[in-house]
């Protein structure tokens, strides 16, 4: 009797552990375990953010009365002397004077005056570009494109390209009346120099001296409806940037005349367009004139250990200047650009 019992005990124990086994086999829990399946669902898997690059670089001197960046359109005129890069006059130069005209009627409308106005408020909570007061406007009708008028060729300074203004402008133009416009983008300099050559229709550049020479030499005429060749329309400002801490002393400067000297004196590194380009030609005219920096590299050979002239765009100085610690003249729009990409520029 007492080993059946002891028997049926055994048993009765067995059964018990075999059935705590099933049962956790099936996938029952303790209060301290979840399953695999559970923990992916409430915990899942977090994606690493990619770092985004600082800039280093930043505003030092601006609104400076003698740092007012303005922006002009020419229409090019189609009876010009063109020459070819030699200087030997070019014949049979075809102008797209109608679709040079509707792209300037459209830029010079509300809409289109409106748009660049409210370009950057956006992105940055201010306009990266003003309307001029008493900037020409246009409000008549505006022709679309023809198979023969369609396509627009614009030569333009990089500043209204890299901040992406005319990414902005352009296809709104485009989808309305029927364009297609090719974007020449240079500093003013070689902007001007396309057109001269009769590879553009229209300019937008930033260097009045420059504009009133392409004006003088009979490259641009009046359109229907406007009293001048010159159009100026926009405007913002030039910037003085360097490292954020300012070895020259710049940002406590009481003008960016006396930032420049303090710069030059101190033997700062300073990236130089160095392109004829109209942030170019500004940078030239805010330097001491006892140094004598001009376009010509003879006049800086003696400064080369901390005067670097580039012969680049806007965005690849402003990356050079990161790179070298150094100060740099830049028009606001496209630093700020470069400064919301982390310091890339495309």
């Amino acid at each position: 009797m007492k080993k059946s019992l002891a028997w049926v005990l055994a048993l009765v124990m067995l059964l018990s552990l075999l059935t705590g086994c099933a049962k956790n086999d099936g996938g029952n829990t303790s209060d301290n375990q979840i399953p695999t399946n559970q923990t992916e669902q409430n915990n899942p898997p977090v994606e690493p953010v990619p770092e985004t690059p600082t800039v280093d670089t930043m505003i030092l001197k601006e609104a400076d009365d003698k740092m007012i960046n303005t922006y002009t359109l020419l229409a090019v005129n189609p009876d010009a002397p063109f020459t070819d890069a030699d200087g030997n006059a070019v014949s049979g130069v075809a102008i797209n004077t109608a679709g040079a005209e509707a792209l300037i009627q459209w830029l010079l409308s509300d809409e289109g005056t409106q748009m660049a106005a409210d370009y950057g408020q956006a992105d940055f909570g201010d306009s990266l570009f003003y309307l001029l007061d008493g900037a020409p406007k246009y409000e008549g009708e505006i022709a679309k494109a023809t198979e023969e008028t369609k396509t627009i060729r614009l030569s333009t300074t990089t500043s209204v390209n890299d901040s992406g203004l005319l990414g902005n402008l352009l296809p709104v133009f485009e989808s309305e009346y029927g364009y297609t416009v090719e974007i020449q983008s240079a500093g003013t300099g070689k902007a001007i120099a396309a057109a001269k050559y009769g590879n553009a229709d229209l300019i937008l550049v930033h260097a009045k001296s420059q504009e009133e020479t392409f004006v003088a030499d009979g490259f641009s005429y009046v359109l229907p409806g406007f009293e001048s060749e010159r159009l100026s329309f926009l405007y913002n400002y030039f910037v003085l940037c360097g490292p954020s801490d300012d070895p020259a002393g710049v940002k406590e400067m009481g003008s960016v005349l006396d930032a420049f000297a303090a710069i030059a004196g101190g033997k700062y590194a300073f990236i130089s367009r160095g392109d004829g380009s109209g942030t170019h030609t500004k940078e030239l005219s805010l330097w001491p004139e006892s140094l004598n920096i001009t376009a010509e590299a003879e006049s800086f050979k003696d400064y080369t250990d901390w005067y670097t002239s580039a012969n680049a765009g806007m965005g690849a100085c402003l990356v050079m200047a990161e790179e070298m610690h150094g100060y740099i003249l830049t028009d606001k729009a496209t630093f700020l650009t470069f400064q919301a990409n982390g310091g890339i520029m495309n």
